[in-house]
């Protein structure tokens, strides 16, 4: 077996990812080219649902399991530490490839030196192209959503260019290995959420700016849960753009952000009470969420009460 690195490292963190992380790893030995040498790093967040069985027997794979729960930055970090390819292509648990995606996304990394990371179009379910690719977060942004104009001025996935954009979601976001590092990868004080758009920033600072690639097609079948989880998703999200804010931008910025972003949710609750097409409710915890983002249980108190039952059991 050579022992020289490969050119893509696959990275995925996995918490509870079921049958979606198996379809995961099925396409990347579906669709990765045959010229392409590659690993596989998984690392998985103390799932307890057997998804990690889904790891055995794959080629050129490494499992890294943690026996407590941490954050999606700390675990992307911790796998762009290890990795050995020069490009390393983050991928969520629930992320599936299609069939040209990795060579459209080298290709662009290759094709632009000046690029440091290049982000794929994502796909729901359905089959339909998601917002994958944003302007950084500011009061510019915020402003447009509460004139109902961020598709317009803050979206900046779609058509079918390759082209330069601020940040791409990290659910297939490929990166130069070297410039990761150089940065020190994703920071750690982000659980979940804002990561990324943090990363990119910090990319576009020192090393290089960020790709969106369209005809990288990925499925990414998200979708947030009901309840108590989906109010603590809504928690970290906001959570996540309060701390981008507060420190690339400031804490009058930040507040500034805070309270433009909450009367832009109160605004889609209003107009969910009439046209009856969406639950208010979901829009008023945002609004909630976006005021007050230190207030209430997140992703991170989800981590930590699980870690803490573990504990008991030891």
């Amino acid at each position: 077996m050579s022992t020289d690195p490969p050119l893509v490292s696959f990275c995925i963190v996995n918490t509870n990812g079921g049958d979606l992380l198996a379809k995961c790893l099925d396409s990347i030995e579906a669709f990765t080219p045959t010229d392409v040498t590659y690993e596989t790093l998984l690392l998985d967040n103390a799932s307890d649902d057997g998804s990690p069985a889904h790891a055995d027997g794959r080629r050129s794979l490494r499992l890294i399991q943690l026996d407590r729960r941490t954050g999606k930055a700390a675990n992307d970090s911790r796998l762009l530490r290890e990795a050995r390819g020069e490009f390393c292509l983050l991928l969520n648990e629930d992320s599936e490839l299609t069939d040209g995606a990795v060579a459209a996304l080298l290709d662009a990394l290759r094709g632009d030196p000046h690029a440091a990371a290049a982000g794929a179009q994502l796909f729901d379910d359905a089959g339909a192209a998601q917002p994958c690719a944003w302007r950084f977060t500011s009061v510019a942004t915020a402003l447009a959503g509460v004139f109902w104009l961020h598709r317009r001025f803050t979206v900046q996935s779609g058509g079918t260019e390759t082209r330069r954009v601020d940040w791409a979601q990290s659910a297939a976001l490929m990166v130069r290995r070297e410039a990761a590092n150089e940065i020190g990868n994703l920071d750690e004080d982000f659980f979940v959420y804002g990561d990324e758009v943090d990363f990119c920033k910090r990319l576009a600072i020192r090393c290089g700016h960020t790709l969106y690639v369209p005809s990288a097609k990925v499925f990414h079948r998200e979708g947030l849960s009901h309840g108590a989880s989906a109010k603590r998703r809504i928690v970290e999200f906001h959570r996540g753009r309060d701390l981008y804010m507060r420190k690339h931008h400031g804490a009058v910025q930040a507040a500034a952000v805070r309270v433009l972003v909450s009367i832009t949710y109160l605004e889609r609750a209003g107009a969910a009470l009439l046209t009856r097409k969406h639950e208010p409710r979901r829009f008023l915890w945002h609004a909630r969420a976006a005021l007050f983002p230190a207030r209430g249980d997140g992703l991170r108190e989800a981590a930590a009460s699980f870690n803490d039952r573990l504990d008991e059991f030891e």
